[in-house]
């Protein structure tokens, strides 16, 4: 049998199908990776047969559209929609025409559930059964806001399930106009938000997180398959630099802190946030400069300028975590049993930071753009030093510790399949 997997997007969005990859694969089935040329390398890594499609999403972050939309927030969907149709425009259709072509000898296609516009369309034109993934929750429930939409609080089942409507429609703007000239090439008819909703709750969608997390709600129908975390386990056999084991060998835990691509337009500006805050906290601090998240060129004796490294061998040894609350940056946290300090910049990223909250396992999340060194630093510190927190924390990991999330996933592809 053969599946491609269709991703795209940063590196967070493009872990999960990799790894769902390489758990199908495991078990003798042919698994093709559709997604930007500019992870070819992950691929190749995971020794998955690799389909390039042509646009790259992390730089199309980095540009001014991009840094734009990340500086400011994404917090009005409204204006997401317009951020997000200016980006994809240059390459929607073409990664949509590369993804066609990686499914023509393809039995399944699995893919993002936000892709689910696109996904639906090219198994349509196949004849194929499409599976969804999300690494976040998108469908409507009364249990909770939806992630994206502005207000993340509980006020009440009416608010939370219309925000979830009032996303799905954001996320089919983001697409409409290229999805329908996509399918109007092939003589399909047009479809609306409509269309998307009655996807989501008929297609196979497997949500990547686990039940110890979210809840699945009562008003999701049975189609959702709560798996658990999608983890690498490979991870944690990875080797550091000298310098790296010396630093943390050295002294004390220290304290993470990464922002992947996050930090806009002025990636020094939060570095002097976290620099000056780590001071403040009189802690030890690794940095990780990462996709461009932080810049910083000179940093005292007590922090550690990381380039890379697999936060599923790091995290384990750090004290707590800072990152800006990406759905896999969140659950190598939680998984590790460290306490997190979630600075949400853009979309679902509030979400998890008010979720890792609710769990007791970090303080209140701080908005990137109201961050300060004095606010960071007390959050770190109640982090780092807080009992109750990091014994929450501590239980938490344990369970998610246990759970095979990717066997699930790939147990209940292949039951759906029939093989």
């Amino acid at each position: 049998m053969r599946i491609t997997i269709f991703g795209a997007g940063s590196q967070g969005d493009i872990q999960p199908c990799i790894r769902l990859g390489k758990g199908l694969q495991q078990t003798g089935l042919d698994v093709l990776l559709a997604a930007p040329q500019n992870f070819a390398g992950l691929a190749q890594g995971a020794e998955l047969r690799f389909h390039p499609l042509r646009g790259d999403v992390q730089q199309i972050m980095a540009g001014e559209a991009g840094q734009k939309y990340m500086q400011s927030g994404g917090g009005n969907p409204i204006q997401s929609i317009l951020a997000m149709r200016k980006m994809l425009g240059p390459v929607a259709l073409q990664m949509a025409e590369d993804a066609l072509e990686a499914c023509r000898q393809a039995d399944m296609l699995v893919t993002l559930a936000v892709f689910a516009p696109f996904g639906k369309t090219i198994a349509e034109i196949c004849g194929i059964p499409l599976v969804l993934v999300e690494p976040t929750p998108v469908l409507p429930t009364g249990d909770f806001p939806a992630p994206g939409w502005p207000i993340q609080k509980n006020l009440g089942r009416w608010h939370n399930r219309l925000s979830g409507f009032a996303m799905l429609e954001v996320i089919w703007q983001w697409y409409q106009p290229f999805v329908n000239e996509f399918r109007q090439r092939f003589g399909l008819r047009a479809v609306r938000s409509a269309d998307l909703y009655r996807t989501l709750i008929s297609t196979p969608l497997l949500g990547a997180y686990s039940p110890a997390v979210i809840r699945h709600p009562d008003d999701w129908p049975g189609n959702v398959h709560l798996t658990g975390y999608w983890f690498d386990e490979a991870q944690t056999d990875w080797r550091p630099s000298p310098d790296l084991q010396a630093f943390l060998d050295k002294g004390e835990p220290p304290v993470y802190i990464g922002f992947g691509s996050m930090a806009g337009r002025d990636p020094r500006h939060f570095a002097a946030i976290v620099l000056e805050a780590l001071a403040h906290s009189g802690r030890r601090g690794i940095l990780a400069t990462g996709w461009g998240g932080l810049n910083a060129l000179d940093v005292p004796g007590k922090v550690f300028a990381l380039k890379e490294a697999p936060h599923g061998w790091l995290f384990p040894r750090m004290s707590a975590v800072v990152h800006h609350g990406g759905a896999g940056t969140t659950a190598e946290g939680l998984r590790a049993g460290k306490p997190s300090v979630i600075v949400p910049f853009i979309v679902d990223q509030l979400f998890w930071g008010k979720r890792v909250q609710a769990l007791g396992a970090g303080p209140e999340p701080l908005p990137a753009k109201r961050l300060t060194a004095a606010s960071l630093a007390e959050a770190i510190d109640r982090a780092a030093s807080n009992p109750a927190l990091r014994e929450r924390a501590e239980a938490l990991g344990s369970i998610l510790r246990a759970e095979d999330g990717v066997q699930t996933a790939v147990a209940i592809i292949r039951q759906h399949q029939g093989v």
